[in-house]
């Protein structure tokens, strides 16, 4: 017989002092940290205990006693319950103001060398409606929130299309309105759930992993082009093609109308045959005089314009004068080495994923560009003294990781090369820190640009200029 678990107390009156990792505020119990998720510092709150552990514990908000001065009015309805933009309650500014922080956090406690004043973090110009792409999931069992479960109503219609719970695979919330992506988005999703479910056309179960209709990409980019992938888990052709001539019919600004059958357990598509029912394969984003194609499969940062400030940035770190072979490491589908090899006099970009290359290579003929040059592979396994000896010594790198940050082979190569500059273009400040602490003995740290890709959440880009010593 298992043993009941003891009942964690309420804590009434807690302060809230600050904002700590992946989005939470923190707080202190005596001598016990407390992270809480939606708090603003300055909140006097009470709290629930979650979890404890032996230093800390993990709790949330039971009772509002006194909000901060910080405080704004989220702008979502689902603010709180879908698990993202989980700062819509702090003022933009403030957002800034942290995001800054954790930068200089990082780098002073984890890397540990000498750095130059951290310039202020350039700020996204929409905070809302700014992103391209956005993927949706069907389930036939929505998620409820607190207060419909205690509300003790029934719930027979579970049908939802949304966004996944954090934490809980087969829980999607059933979203009626999303501020990330322009509005025509919301009307997309909101006619194919009404029409889907008019006709009768189940939702997928995510546990028994059957159902008709299964997830749904929208992208739209500056250009004013749309994508939209519609992803069945079902070989029903009779239903499919309904489906997809209603979409087609009520939204002909649609210009690459895609679909997707995936019989397979999980929702990646990279394995997948994507088929187009209407226009193009494809969709086109600009950035400067550059011309980028899109498929369904194809990484392009999510921001197109704060995109465009983050590569500029690169661009004027790499401080290229025409003359300098320049190695682009994870290079994706090769959007910063087309954006810098007008200024350059070659540009390598290595990168794991092979479609990503294919994607790299057609962007570089699309633009005409010449002076490009791309190879697919586990980037250890690909940079190696060998490649160097064989393409010639780096004037620049530019580096942009996963957030895992770079393996210790590929730094080792790295320092062996000795560029005169690295670019280190990062999405996760722990990571980049470690690494920089590992180029240190040949490397100083320049310049420092914190920039704000995504608005309302707790994630930041840093791009650091490293020259050699």
């Amino acid at each position: 017989m298992s043993r009941k678990r003891k009942e964690l107390p309420v804590i009434e009156g807690v302060k809230i002092e600050g904002v700590a990792a992946e989005g939470k505020s923190i707080a202190r119990v005596n001598d016990l940290v407390v992270f809480i998720p939606y708090g603003a510092p300055g909140d006097i709150v009470d709290i629930k205990i979650d979890k404890k552990k032996h230093s800390y514990a993990e709790a949330h908000i039971v009772r509002m006693v006194e909000p901060s001065p910080l405080r704004c009015e989220p702008v979502c309805q689902h603010f709180g319950v879908c698990g993202g933009c989980k700062w819509q309650h702090l003022p933009y500014e403030e957002q800034l103001r942290h995001k800054r922080t954790q930068v200089c956090d990082a780098l002073e406690r984890i890397a540990k060398v000498e750095l130059p004043e951290v310039n202020p973090i350039l700020g996204s110009k929409k905070t809302l409606c700014y992103r391209n792409k956005l993927e949706y999931t069907f389930s036939n069992k929505s998620w409820l929130t607190f207060e419909q479960m205690r509300s003790g109503e029934e719930f027979p219609d579970r049908n939802a299309l949304g966004f996944h719970i954090p934490g809980a695979f087969d829980k999607v919330l059933d979203i009626h309105k999303c501020h990330l992506q322009d509005d025509l988005s919301n009307r997309i999703r909101l006619f194919i759930r009404r029409y889907t479910l008019d006709r009768g056309y189940s939702f997928y179960d995510l546990k028994a992993q059957q159902g008709l209709m299964r997830t749904l990409m929208v992208r739209i980019v500056s250009t004013g082009e749309v994508m939209l992938v519609v992803v069945f888990g079902e070989n029903n052709q009779e239903a499919i093609a309904d489906v997809m001539n209603a979409v087609a019919d009520q939204f002909p600004q649609i210009t690459s109308l895609l679909y997707v059958v995936n019989l397979k357990a999980n929702d990646t598509i990279t394995d997948q045959e994507v088929l187009t029912w209407r226009g193009r394969d494809y969709i086109e984003e600009r950035m400067e005089n550059l011309t980028f194609r899109i498929g369904a499969k194809s990484f392009y940062q999510t921001n197109s314009e704060q995109a465009y400030e983050l590569y500029t940035v690169a661009r004027r770190m790499a401080d290229l004068t025409g003359n300098e072979l320049v190695y682009d490491l994870y290079t994706g589908t090769g959007t910063i080495a087309n954006f810098v090899a007008s200024r350059a006099r070659k540009v390598v970009g290595i990168e794991y994923v092979p479609e990503a290359i294919e994607d790299a290579k057609l962007n570089s003929q699309v633009n005409g560009i010449d002076n490009t040059i791309f190879y697919a592979g586990d980037m250890k396994d690909i940079l190696t003294d060998d490649f160097v000896a064989l393409h010639g010594r780096p004037d620049v790198m530019i580096i942009d990781p996963p957030r895992a940050g770079m393996h210790t082979d590929v730094v080792n190569v790295i320092m062996r090369a000795e560029p005169e500059r690295i670019v280190y273009v990062s999405c996760n400040p722990a990571t980049q820190a470690r690494d920089i602490a590992l180029l240190d003995s040949k490397y100083k740290v320049i310049e420092v640009q914190p920039v704000d890709m995504f608005p309302h959440t707790h994630h930041v880009e840093n791009v650091v200029r490293l020259d050699r010593r």
